[in-house]
């Protein structure tokens, strides 16, 4: 019998699990279906978001019948011929034009933006991501659902830490705009700390960042730690003085709650929705300024009573997130729509 004949019979909800991977995206994927009973992976092996996708999707799901599609990704079918719930997780592909192309903007006003009217629900991480796709999309209050992010037990205090022989301040995430990745360079550079402490990011450098390092004079104070393993990346948020993330757009902020939950201070920014996910619990500056970034990095390097304090309230502040919770409320949204369908 057949993956999709087992499916088929069964007519259980089916979940994209093709968005797993090492992303935000790809962790939400990863914990939220690993929780969800009676959950069946797409059958099919079409590669994600091919040029073809959302035509496939509609043909599988009609072939197939599940009682609920569900997509923790943005990937939602052209039509569907049963219940439909998607994840938005936010909208950077919109908001910042130069992480797109002509094909990737198509994509979401004429395939994204009418599936949300369509679906039974649109799921997202954040009450700011909520906000901006009932804007986006001009849809009602509650066709938008947040179930939010979590942190798993690995993030925590308690643990290996990586010590590389000098003490460091940590960045995780790429070097796209919206994470204004230059800017930190920059604040860095102004910080006064050079010499005392180095800055640890993970990834590779592209040409241009090692062009912009160069020219700052920070050759000897950047580390790149190339792609660090899920496994491994507890121990450096425990080893380090503070998390840097001074974006200007997340649609959650994963980095800053899992160095929380490793008891490390953070440092994020005051706009979008890194205030709702860390409260009280960090240092917040103006992503636009470099003297602020530069600012808020100097106080928490320097100041022993500020990052014992950030400690103590961003492990009380990560407890507020699970993963159990979020799948709870997800699985909450696909029971309704398997009833309403």
């Amino acid at each position: 019998m057949s993956m999709m004949d087992v499916v088929a019979r069964a007519r259980i909800v089916v979940a994209d699990t093709r968005w797993i991977g090492l992303h935000g995206i790809g962790r939400f994927a990863r914990e939220v279906i690993a929780r969800l009973p009676r959950v069946s992976p797409l059958p099919g092996s079409l590669s994600l978001l091919h040029p073809f996708e959302a035509i496939w999707l509609s043909t599988l799901l009609l072939r197939v019948r599940p009682r609920v599609y569900f997509s923790p990704g943005f990937n939602p079918p052209l039509w569907s011929p049963v219940p439909l719930v998607f994840t938005i997780h936010d909208l950077i592909h919109v908001r910042f034009p130069e992480e797109t192309n002509p094909r990737k903007r198509a994509y979401y006003h004429f395939v994204v933006r009418p599936a949300t009217a369509r679906a039974y629900r649109v799921l997202t991480v954040s009450e700011f991501s909520k906000q901006e796709i009932l804007e986006w999309a001009g849809l009602p209050e509650e066709k938008v659902v947040v179930v939010g992010n979590g942190v798993g037990p690995e993030f925590s205090p308690q643990g290996k830490r990586y010590e590389p022989g000098y003490p460091y301040v940590f960045y995780v995430g790429n070097t796209k705009p919206h994470k204004n990745f230059n800017r930190l360079l920059e604040a860095f550079a102004r910080s006064g700390l050079l010499g005392e402490v180095r800055l640890v990011c993970t990834g590779t450098p592209s040409a241009r960042v090692r062009g912009l390092i160069q020219e700052l004079g920070l050759e000897k104070h950047v580390v790149f730690a190339g792609t660090i393993p899920d496994e491994l990346l507890p121990a450096y948020y425990r080893g380090a003085l503070a998390l840097i993330l001074p974006s200007l757009y997340e649609g959650f902020g994963l980095p800053a709650l899992e160095a929380m939950a490793c008891g490390t201070p953070v440092v994020t920014s005051s706009v979008t929705s890194l205030p709702e996910v860390v409260g009280d619990a960090a240092v917040l500056v103006d992503p636009y300024d470099v003297e602020s970034i530069a600012w808020g990095v100097r106080r928490v390097v320097e100041d022993s009573s500020l990052r014992k304090e950030l400690r103590r309230k961003g492990l009380k502040r990560a407890k507020q997130f699970s993963w159990d919770k979020t799948a709870e409320l997800t699985w909450k949204v696909l029971q309704e729509a398997a009833q309403e369908g």
